[in-house]
């Protein structure tokens, strides 16, 4: 089975033609590899190859106004498939669409993006639009 690690032309087109004001909240399931697959052959794990993602793309992250708002431990799934597991669970929010934008354009995140495609078996990137908690569900 092969994995979602990028976005298609087509997911991204949608995410940029979609461009309403203020903030977006980026709901990010990732699992990693247990060996790193970097096309050089360099030897990492998967752990160690994201971590060495964060380093380089958080700067970039950061001074385009992003910021983690919440994050999680994967425990056990309840409703959905039994044999999907995540190892990272967070959401990453952004002033705009545009930030998102300019950050993955960015030559010091583009980079840093290949530890991230050798450190990743699979994962899931899902736009919110941030709302008001609460005390009920819907």
């Amino acid at each position: 089975m092969t994995g979602y690690i990028d976005p298609t032309k087509k997911s991204f087109a949608a995410f940029r033609t979609n461009d309403r004001a203020g903030p977006i909240h980026m709901l990010n399931l990732v699992r990693l590899r247990e060996r790193a697959a970097y096309p050089d052959g360099r030897e990492a794990t998967g752990a160690e190859a994201y971590a060495a993602y964060t380093r380089a793309s958080m700067l970039v992250f950061q001074r385009l106004g992003g910021a983690i708002v919440w994050r999680g431990k994967f425990e056990l799934m309840l409703i959905g498939p039994s044999e999907e597991r995540w190892d990272l669970c967070f959401i990453a929010e952004y002033p705009s669409v545009a930030a998102f934008v300019e950050m993955i354009r960015d030559p010091v995140y583009r980079e840093a993006v290949k530890h991230r495609q050798a450190a990743v078996e699979d994962s899931r990137l899902i736009r919110l639009a941030p709302g008001a908690a609460g005390a009920s569900f819907g």
